[in-house]
């Protein structure tokens, strides 16, 4: 006659084998096919007597910015365009210019900073200083918060070209010591 075994052995041989057999079948559910998802209605297209604008390309880098490879800025505009050595625009982005504009020409970065405190209060990064005029340093630069400058006090002298923050960024990367900057008016 066989040994019999205690409760406790069947509950737990029974616990134990229904574990198993939950956890089959949730891997078997979990490669099964998925139910399609329920058509959503979606309203069709409606004319408008007002036309919603369509992104304009960017604008051509200017004639006269020379060539190769540069930073060029157009006072007219507050526009950057970071040109390749092919002459083929990398990157174009609008700026916010400080008060003290530089004098159309061409220009080197002279230095760079990671990071320091705006003449507005604002945490800056990625300062970029390539000229001086009227005893001001202008550089590009952007908020560490992503913030566009407020307009600054009456009279002050502000050279810094406040940019967008993902563009402070690919500048920095693109405007090493002794890249050429070229101002156009």
């Amino acid at each position: 006659m066989p040994a019999r075994l205690p409760s406790w052995a069947w509950v737990s041989g029974l616990t134990v084998g229904a574990i198993a057999a939950v956890s089959v079948l949730a891997v078997q559910a979990d490669r099964g096919p998925r139910p399609a998802a329920a058509p959503v209605a979606r309203p069709g297209p409606t004319v408008s007597a007002h036309p919603s604008p369509k992104e304009s390309p960017t604008p051509a880098v200017p004639d006269g910015s020379g060539t190769g490879r540069r930073i060029v800025y157009s006072l007219g505009d507050d526009r950057v365009w970071l040109v390749d050595a092919s002459d083929a625009t990398r990157r174009s982005f609008t700026v916010w210019p400080g008060t003290v504009d530089p004098d159309p020409g061409s220009y080197l970065v002279g230095s760079r900073r990671d990071a320091t405190t705006g003449s507005d209060g604002v945490p800056i990064e990625h300062i970029v200083y390539f000229a001086l005029k009227d005893g001001v340093n202008v550089a590009f630069s952007n908020a560490v918060d992503g913030s566009s400058p407020p307009p600054p006090p009456s009279g002050a002298k502000t050279g810094g070209i406040r940019v967008h923050k993902a563009d402070g960024t690919a500048l920095w990367a693109f405007a090493t010591k002794g890249t050429e900057v070229t101002v156009v008016g």
